[in-house]
């Protein structure tokens, strides 16, 4: 049976400088466990603490810089790119350029504060 998402629900966001999290598909706004879908707006300047996820994160920057910061190395994210992180990965996002970015996040299974094992 379908589905229809009348409009997303903005989720919590983490980090030093407010992020819009509009969750899409997911265990807020659709229930949904198995994928979460959501659009995330974060400002110039924003970072967020380090996360351990239990999920798989696929990213696509729409617009500006999304910087990825890893155990094996740092990727500068820019609109039109995108990179998928695998579960038990360490990262850390941020956006060090003044103009921010706008991005799409889609985790595997979907996305919750349990899993994403944020460190303080």
């Amino acid at each position: 049976m379908a589905k229809f998402i009348q409009k997303p629900i903005v989720v919590q966001a983490a980090g030093n400088k407010p992020s819009v999290i509009e969750e899409y598909i997911g265990r807020v706004n659709s229930g949904t466990t198995t994928i979460s879908v959501a659009r995330v707006l974060s400002p110039g300047g924003w970072e967020e603490p380090p996360q351990n996820p239990r999920f798989t994160e696929y990213t696509l920057v729409i617009r500006g810089l999304l910087k990825v910061e890893t155990q094996d190395g740092s990727f500068d994210v820019h609109a039109g790119q995108a990179i998928i992180m695998e579960p038990g990965e360490r990262v850390r996002y941020s956006c060090p350029s003044p103009e921010g970015a706008e991005y799409v996040a889609i985790c595997l299974p979907a996305f919750s504060h349990e899993t994403v094992r944020r460190e303080d």
